[in-house]
């Protein structure tokens, strides 16, 4: 009986796998399919806007007409904000083979309001690349990801970052640029060296053993030990 429960478990996680992986390409395919729906939208939107003499009266127009049309029918996806939001779609992306069905549609709206081009075109590789949520797309933009890079990156190597991404090449890439200081309370997100990053672990961990009370006692920074005959410098904790 242990051996059938066994081959039936089995066979359940094969099955829930073949599953699992048919739903994310089902929806890869649809979420495809709903972004090159909204960008032909847009520019169907645009291109009518461009027929009428007082464009962006006739544009108000248009837009509210259809999208109360289109909701009646459809749903409340195609609210007039949400028409606009094709329209500015199209617009930033005026060719549609530079869209990519890998992104959702709440994605290309938080790129969307990026108006700098190289700036979004990394945006876009590097969610990709690492396959950001929305959320974390958001947090990486709002944290100035890109800044802080192009900030220990020369002229031509900034230049890049619009078109291939990041590259990590060396330690101090990783040190320097995405990782994000929240934690250390770093304003500029900026740490140039070794030592200064060192230093800000090392405040952050003091006052929060100050903030344990008794049972920790912090010792000092750098205490030098020697261990046959070798000197090491280390921060020593006592528990």
């Amino acid at each position: 009986m242990k051996n059938e429960l066994e081959l039936v478990e089995n066979l359940y996680v094969r099955v829930k796998s073949i599953l699992e992986n048919g739903r994310a390409k089902a929806f890869k395919v649809v979420n495809t399919v709903m972004i090159e729906s909204y960008w032909n939208i847009g520019r169907e939107i645009v291109e009518e806007e461009q027929r009428g003499e007082n464009r962006a009266e006739y544009g108000k127009f248009v837009v509210e007409s259809i999208s109360k049309k289109l909701t009646k029918e459809f749903g409340k996806g195609y609210s007039k904000q949400n028409l606009w939001y094709m329209k500015q779609f199209y617009l930033t992306f005026p060719i549609l083979h530079s869209v990519s069905g890998e992104l959702s549609w709440t994605h290309y709206r938080l790129l969307m309001k990026l108006k700098n081009d190289d700036i979004r075109n990394f945006y876009m590789i590097e969610t990709i690349e690492n396959n950001w949520s929305s959320r974390e797309l958001d947090r990486q933009v709002s944290s100035l990801l890109y800044e802080r890079i192009k900030m220990n990156k020369d002229p031509i190597a900034v230049k890049e970052l619009s078109s291939v991404g990041q590259k990590v090449e060396i330690a101090s890439d990783i040190i320097k640029s995405p990782m994000v200081f929240e934690f250390l309370g770093k304003g500029d997100y900026t740490i140039s060296i070794e030592s200064d990053l060192e230093s800000a672990l090392m405040n952050k961990l003091q006052l929060f053993l100050l903030e344990l009370g008794k049972g920790f006692s912090f010792v000092g920074r750098q205490k030098r030990i020697n261990i046959e005959g070798d000197n090491y410098y280390k921060e020593t904790i006592l528990l």
